[in-house]
């Protein structure tokens, strides 16, 4: 099975399969990364009836009035719990705001996670709080293991990164891409280009297409996920401690304008919803180059020597959540 753009793997080759068969998992993994900087996972502990109900929920939130949606904003989080209004976020580097709105899940705080912030959760929508710490917790699941073969593929030793995340700060975004008007500036994207900041990202399969990969000519293909799928790739987080064997790639969403069914509507005139999960180191993870990693990548450091606290606060700056 495959898709039009992205290397296919499937979880359970690696979860529950011989040694053989995770070895060659690990190797796939390892090329479509240090490649690709994408792939799509068949048959994750992901449920889809789960991922559907969530983004039910995620409509009936979306739908409610501005004034209701903006009283769960606290601008003192930076946008790192509950509710971002449209215009907010902008890419690094990108003079114009994208075109949606979110809400942001995170990791329940507990004493021994005293630098988390608590959730906010929607009280017009009861379900919600329910299917989104669900799903959060199924993805963070899957995240974990993924990260095993990630850090065998980088001969680190397979508990690596997978402990740096643990009760770190990763986050699910539950975006909102509402109707993009025939006014709109034709700079205007619904998420501009841009890498994920984080170590690595998990993407259920989103209500509607647009998502696009930058390819080395700098040419664009969509991504075409089959329902189901996970679509995963490289954050700037684990890119930096590889030294860039695990390549960050640029990416975006765009609104695409043929005509797809005979009323004549097209992908933009309706809503778009995607659930991204980012998942982050804890804040004092030396992000700093593997020297192994260095010596698999020429023998130079080609990134710098930071933490994982110091590169989120620096990016919150970059995209406008924070001055």
């Amino acid at each position: 099975m495959s898709t039009a753009t992205l290397p296919v793997l499937d979880f359970s080759q690696f979860a529950a399969g011989t040694a053989k068969q995770q070895q060659a998992f690990v190797a796939d993994l390892g090329q479509a990364l240090a490649e690709v900087g994408f792939f799509a996972l068949d048959h994750s502990p992901v449920d889809p009836k789960l991922i559907q109900a969530a983004y039910e929920a995620a409509a009936a939130f979306f739908a409610l009035p501005d004034a209701v949606k903006q009283g769960y904003e606290q601008p003192e989080l930076h946008g790192q719990r509950g509710f971002v209004p449209l215009g907010r976020e902008h890419a690094k580097d990108y003079p114009v705001p994208d075109l949606k709105e979110f809400w942001h899940v995170g990791r329940d705080p507990h004493p021994e996670l005293p630098h988390l912030p608590a959730n906010l959760w929607p009280e017009e929508v009861p379900q919600f709080q329910t299917t989104m710490q669900a799903l959060y917790q199924q993805l963070d699941d899957c995240a974990v293991v993924l990260l095993e073969a990630c850090a065998l593929y980088l001969d680190q030793p397979r508990q690596l990164l997978r402990h740096q995340v643990q009760g770190g700060d990763t986050i699910l975004r539950v975006i909102h891409y509402p109707p993009v008007p025939q006014t709109t500036a034709a700079h205007s994207l619904r998420a501009a280009p841009h890498e994920d900041i984080n170590a690595i990202t998990l993407l259920c399969t989103a209500t509607g297409p647009g998502l696009e990969v930058q390819q080395r000519d700098g040419s664009w293909l969509p991504v075409i996920a089959q329902p189901g799928q996970i679509i995963v790739d490289t954050g700037d987080m684990l890119q930096n401690l590889s030294n860039g064997i695990f390549k960050s790639t640029t990416h975006r969403v765009v609104t695409p304008l043929e005509e797809d069914e005979p009323s004549g509507l097209s992908p933009g005139d309706r809503s778009r919803f995607s659930l991204p999960f980012f998942v982050h180191p804890r804040p004092e993870t030396d992000l700093s180059p593997r020297p192994n990693c260095i010596a698999r990548s020429g023998g130079v450091p080609r990134y710098p020597n930071l933490t994982a606290g110091q590169y989120l606060q620096q990016r919150l700056a970059e995209i406008g959540l924070k001055s």
